[in-house]
Parts: structure tokens; C-alpha cells; sequence
């Protein structure tokens, strides 16, 4: 597998008359990897995506795929022609072609056997073989976004772009079909790059996340590094609760209203720290702090405090104080990684 990019995007802009969409946007993918784009609602996920695959040109920039240009101010590969392959979050397979004929739509330029051959192997792929004379209406929600992948892939394109694929999907059925068809892509070594605005989701699935706000790309990197080093507070909050802490750093050392941290490389200054709320520990010593809420979420308890200065929710395993307890809040030094420092 070759260790250049499979795709570049450089400095990306898209402008519409009233506002700009995406803005300055660079991302970069590895070949066989699994990527993730998150980020909320609005904030520019599906128009870069269809920058990507050839739908929307850009006003700045320029995308690469295989160090080939796409597109640039001016210029525009047709989609067809850029070997990506895109996925709706609709699935949007033709309602007058049954599975095999909607798989094979892209294939006309092929002899016959080539065709039925391509068809098949795919059909087996994603097992869905026995609905190879079906209609689309036919179809659960599963089987239809598994026929509209195989439908991308027939043309073996470098790249496979999935908007939102899993979000039509419900409960178990939908952990189901994620797992089962990411193993088949993954086996298949193709390249993905997935849209998503779930977090959870998001650092399940990816070798890679990319993340976005406000039409920019703010950080990229591993789930675990995304997580646990935030490149900033709004990226820290696309992947969960943040809890921010007033401090004073001196001599590598910040002192917060709950406790010291220490901060070797930091400046002195005031500065804001912020961690996740499993950084927290309700133990024996700490700052004094009133339960004013407790909620079950499924891997614990979140336990809502008031220290009389501070708001804080605490993830607590096993069983938590009573709503009204006076408890103690301290940082736990084994989260240490989950500190992010920026100067105010």
C-alpha cells in the first residue's frame, strides 16, 4: 500500500451569495484508512464533501486525489471522472431498477461478463445476493444503504464518500449494519471518508478524525488524541463535556479552585484548564461540594455539583451519593492527558 495521500485538501473555500460555507479548509487521507468528518449540523460537513466528489466547485484552493488536481478556482474534474465514489445519506437508488441493475448502472462501458462478474462479487460481498431481483421499495433501510455502497464501489473507485450513512438506521439494527458493512470495506482495503454528527459514533468507527466547526477544520488526528489533547475548547466539546477551571499558573504549577495541576511547559499567567468530567474523582479529600443532581447514563453516573463557586458534572462508578450529600472533588493525576491550557 502506498504511503502517499490518497486524497489532499488544501486551503478549501466555498462561497455562496450570503455567506461562506466551508472556509480555508485542509484535510488529508491515508490510503485503506477509515476517516471520520465530524462536526454539528450546518457548520459545512456535506458541502465539503461535495467539493470532494466534484459536485460543488471551490472559490479557493485546491483538492488532490493520488496528487492528481480535482478542482481548483476555475477548474472541475467531473465526478464521474475523479474515481470517488459518493454515497447519499438517502441512499437515492433508482426506483425503476432492481438491485442488480442499480449495482451495475455505472458499468456500461464493460463487456457483459465483465459486468455480471463485477455484480456478482459484490452482491456476495455485502450478502445480498438473495435480493438481486428485488426493487428498491422492496427493501429495509439496511439493505438499501448496502446496495447503494455496492453500487459505489462497482466502479472500484480510490475513495468511497459516505454522508451520514448510518443516521436512518435505529437502536441495535443500526450497530449492526455499522459493524458488518465497515469489516467488509475494511477487508476490501477501501479508502473512507464518513460524515457524521455523532461523537460517539465517530471515535468508534475511525482510524482518523477530522474535525469541524463553523465551517473550518479544527484539528485531525487519532480518537484518542483528539479526545485527550484538544486543539482548542470548541474542538474538546465536539467530542464530549468539558469542564473548564480557572487557574494561575506559576512555575509550571496551576492552581485551581480544585486543586494544583501540574503544568511543566506552561507560562506563567492566568490561564484556563480544561478536562473531562471523568478527571473528576468524588472521594474523601478535595474541595467540599453539594450534590444537586443524579443521573443514571448507562456506564455510570453523572453527579451534578456545586462547589459554591463552581458547576461541575462528575462521571461516578459505583454507587453514587444522594442528591443534597455534601461530598468532596478532587482531580485525578491519572487523567492527566485529558488537560488542555490556554492563556487568557
Amino acid at each position: 500500500m502506498s504511503d502517499h495521500p490518497i486524497l489532499e485538501v488544501r486551503d478549501v473555500t466555498r462561497r455562496y451569495a450570503d455567506r461562506t460555507a466551508v472556509e480555508g479548509a485542509s484535510l488529508q487521507l491515508e490510503p485503506g484508512q477509515v476517516s471520520c468528518l465530524l462536526g454539528p449540523s450546518g457548520c459545512g460537513k456535506s458541502t465539503l464533501l461535495r467539493m470532494i466528489a466534484g459536485l460543488e466547485s471551490v472559490d479557493d484552493g485546491e483538492i488532490r486525489c493520488h496528487d492528481r488536481i480535482m478542482s481548483q478556482p476555475g477548474r472541475t474534474v467531473r465526478p464521474e471522472d475523479r474515481g470517488i465514489g459518493l454515497v447519499f445519506q438517502d441512499n437515492a437508488l433508482f426506483p425503476h431498477l432492481d438491485v442488480k441493475a442499480n449495482i451495475g448502472f455505472g458499468l456500461k462501458g464493460l463487456p457483459a461478463e465483465e459486468r455480471r462478474r463485477r455484480i456478482a462479487a459484490l452482491l456476495a460481498r455485502f450478502h445480498i445476493e438473495h435480493l438481486a431481483d428485488a426493487w428498491p421499495h422492496m427493501l429495509s433501510g439496511g439493505e438499501q444503504q448496502r446496495v447503494a455502497i455496492a453500487r459505489a464501489l462497482a466502479r472500484e473507485p480510490a475513495l468511497l464518500l459516505l454522508d451520514e450513512p448510518f443516521s436512518g438506521l435505529d437502536g441495535q439494527l443500526r450497530e449492526t449494519i455499522r459493524t458488518s458493512l465497515l469489516s467488509d470495506l475494511r477487508d476490501l482495503g477501501t479508502s473512507v471518508l464518513i460524515v457524521t454528527h455523532d461523537p460517539e459514533e465517530a471515535m468508534m468507527i475511525a482510524d482518523k478524525l477530522i474535525l469541524m466547526s463553523g465551517g473550518r477544520i479544527l484539528q485531525s488526528g487519532s480518537p484518542l488524541s483528539c479526545y485527550a489533547q484538544p486543539a482548542s475548547e470548541i474542538a474538546a466539546r465536539l467530542l464530549g463535556n468539558v469542564i473548564v477551571l480557572p487557574a494561575l499558573i506559576a512555575d509550571g504549577v496551576a492552581q485551581t479552585p480544585l486543586g494544583a495541576v501540574p503544568l511543566a511547559s506552561a507560562p506563567d499567567g492566568p490561564a484556563d484548564i480544561l478536562l473531562r468530567p471523568e478527571a473528576l474523582t468524588i472521594g474523601a479529600t478535595g474541595t467540599k461540594a453539594t450534590v444537586s443532581a443524579v443521573r443514571f447514563v448507562g456506564n455510570g453516573y453523572a453527579v451534578d455539583l456545586d462547589t459554591g463557586s463552581l458547576d461541575l458534572t462528575v462521571r461516578h462508578q459505583g454507587e453514587p451519593p444522594l442528591s443534597g450529600n455534601e461530598v468532596h472533588v478532587a482531580i485525578n493525576a491519572d487523567m492527566a492527558t485529558n488537560f488542555l491550557m490556554k492563556t487568557n
